[in-house]
Order: C-alpha cells, then structure tokens, then sequence
C-alpha cells in the first residue's frame, strides 16, 4: 500500500538526515527534516481519506516518527545543541512506552496503545523544536531564547505525556496482576 512506502521511505531517510546533521550540512538537513514531515502528512492523509489504513502501517508509522525524532534528539544533544536532560526525558518516555507495551505482552495481557492527545501535542512540539535547530543552524539565527521556551515547553509536555502513559499501563492491570 502507498501509505505504507511512504512510511518505509521516511523510516530510509532517518539516517541520511542525521549524516547531515553529523556533517553540519544544515540547510539539507532541514530540507530533509521538512520532507519526513511531509510524508507523514501525506501517508496518513491517503491511508484515512482513501480507506488504505493497515496492520503494517499502524506499526510502521510511529516507528518511523519515533525513529526520526530520537535520533534527531540524541544527534542534536551529541553535538551541545539540546540539554542532556532534556534528550534523555525525550528517549526515556519512548523506552519507557515500548517497554510498557512490551511487557503487557509478555505478560499475556497485551495492550492496544493510541497515542493521547496530549501526546500529539508533545510529537508536534518535539517536532517543532528540531525544525527550530535546524532552522537556526541553517539560516545562522540568533534567538537562543525561542530555543530555550522551546524546550522548556518540550519538556513539560514528555513529562506530562509519560505520566499519562505510565497511568494507562497501571490501569491495564487493574488487580495488580504486576
């Protein structure tokens, strides 16, 4: 299915963006980071209009904006460009998600995860704040300040979002069963 490629090729492109960013080739690396945006517009945008949506693409979808988003993370905070606290509340919410769904799995009481509304508004922050850095970079900005809000912003909606996740692991094992 379209969607599905689409999703495969933003899930290719991760790592020719973070070789741009490693390589301090800004501009392309923004250039590469608007087109991953993009195309998840788009895939979603065909799988819900054009009836297109499958198993695979449940999966491949955030797979794919997770990867770009951590390895952006990380990538920008190797290089002093975020905080180290602020990459780690970013990566641990993630780790701390997949490893929830993981062990309701294994535990034989798998979970269904749909991602909060909340949890949009962190995805679309985080994304925002990236796009700034490399805005930054690119068109060699001074405003240290909207990265700073930024990321105070960031981090209040990871923290808030981790917890929502965290509370709706626990009511999935209602009788503590844990």
């Amino acid at each position: 299915m379209l969607p599905n490629i689409i999703s495969l090729l933003r899930l290719l492109l991760v790592p020719l963006i973070i070789g741009f960013v490693a390589n301090e080739q800004w501009q392309f690396a923004l250039y590469g980071f608007v087109i991953a945006g993009v195309s998840d517009a788009l895939d979603g945008y065909i799988a819900r209009n054009y009836n297109l949506r499958t198993e695979l693409g449940s999966y491949l979808d955030p797979l794919a904006d997770k990867a770009l988003l951590v390895s952006m993370f990380v990538t920008l905070g190797v290089l002093g460009l975020f905080p180290f606290w602020l990459v780690m509340l970013v990566v641990t919410r993630d780790i701390l998600i997949i490893g929830g769904i993981l062990l309701a799995w294994l535990l034989g009481s798998p979970m269904a995860m749909r991602p909060a509304k909340l949890s949009k508004f962190n995805t679309f922050a985080q994304i925002v704040l990236v796009g700034t850095i490399l805005g930054v970079k690119a068109f060699e900005l001074d405003i240290p300040f909207l990265v700073r809000i930024g990321g105070i912003g960031v981090a209040a909606l990871t923290l808030a979002s981790m917890i929502i996740y965290i509370l709706q692991w626990l009511r999935h094992f209602p009788d503590h069963k844990l």
